[in-house]
């Protein structure tokens, strides 16, 4: 990619021009990446305890995002911040864990106070840094190269380029130990049971469906008290049973009011008369909400009824539980 010319005020070319100038970074160190990812991985999985992950500034930032990416994809891992290490917390680096330090200059003066103390405990190091033979580089078991022809900031100063490739090749570990576990969604939802993989992976239908105060009429029951058993159910719906009680029908307050601009409406009717039989239901209250979901939007429904196999009514599920369940 070459570089983009730009006029002073021209802040979208500005913007694509450091978008460039780090994308270059990228490119250019994955043509030069050699055996150092591949030894820290190794050394990664053969860790007993946890991996440690620390830094300062702006170092410190990215190590702290590494390890929360670290933590959620099945690597062990925290984050320690060089300064609390040498004031008590170096005491949470146990002799079975893994340390990596990052520094673009190798020579952050309060990571380079704990790196002694660390390699006393003999506490593998993996560092991060352009500079073999700087203080984190010389320190380190393994050194996995950074290094940027320039930074994105237009002094060449502020850590943008090399915040970007630092972040980038943890990620690229991250990535590697995922595929040496042959991490899963499942796995991965397992860490986030909050989000949305989480959902879709493990709220089933009999979790968030509606199985209590159920608007049930039967076949013979008249319009007018279906009405009413509609209104207090709250569902715009109502469930109808045979004389078995199993359910062979439904009939929502839209099948109503259709019905009443028929010239034989009664009130008096029974509901059978206007009910939809043989509605879409389910009879698995363990299938994950997404496939119910899935189910009622294929069907263009708004509710899905929930039987046993011998149709005897065990719940229902709206479409507004869904949405208000976090699925859409």
């Amino acid at each position: 990619m070459g570089i983009i010319a730009v006029m002073k005020n021209d802040y979208a070319a500005i913007a694509k021009e450091t978008l460039v100038i780090e994308a270059n970074a990228l490119l250019d160190s994955s043509k030069h990446l050699g055996d150092e990812i591949a030894h820290a991985v190794e050394m990664i999985l053969q860790c007993r305890g946890k991996l440690i992950v620390t830094g300062v500034g702006k170092s410190g930032l990215i190590g702290a995002k590494m390890a929360a990416t670290f933590a959620s994809t099945g690597t062990a891992s925290f984050f320690l911040h060089p300064t609390e290490a040498l004031h008590g917390d170096l005491g949470m680096i146990g002799k079975d864990d893994i340390v990596l330090a990052i520094s673009y200059s190798g020579e952050s003066a309060e990571l380079s106070s704990i790196l002694p103390h660390i390699k006393r405990f003999n506490i593998p190091l993996i560092g991060m840094t352009r500079s073999l033979t700087s203080t984190l580089g010389k320190f380190s078991d393994i050194v996995v190269p950074i290094h940027v022809e320039k930074e994105a900031c237009p002094l060449d100063i502020a850590p943008t380029s090399s915040t970007t490739l630092t972040l980038a090749l943890g990620d690229a570990l991250a990535v590697c130990l995922m595929r040496a576990r042959d991490f899963q969604k499942e796995d991965f939802a397992s860490f986030h049971p909050g989000g949305s993989l989480g959902r879709q992976l493990f709220v089933k239908v009999k979790d968030i469906m509606r199985d209590e105060d159920l608007p049930v009429v039967t076949e013979n029951t008249p319009v007018k008290e279906a009405i009413v058993v509609i209104s207090e159910g709250r569902l715009g719906t109502v469930l109808v049973t045979d004389s078995e009680n199993r359910l062979v029908a439904l009939v929502s307050d839209g099948d109503i009011r259709r019905a009443l601009m028929l010239d034989d409406f009664s009130l008096d009717s029974p509901v059978s008369q206007y009910a939809t039989y043989h509605p879409k239901t389910i009879d698995d209250e363990d299938m994950l909400a997404t496939d119910a979901l899935a189910l009622i939007e294929e069907k263009k429904i708004q509710l899905l009824a929930v039987t046993d196999r011998e149709k005897n009514i065990r719940g229902v599920l709206h479409l507004h539980a869904l949405v208000e369940a976090g699925f859409s």
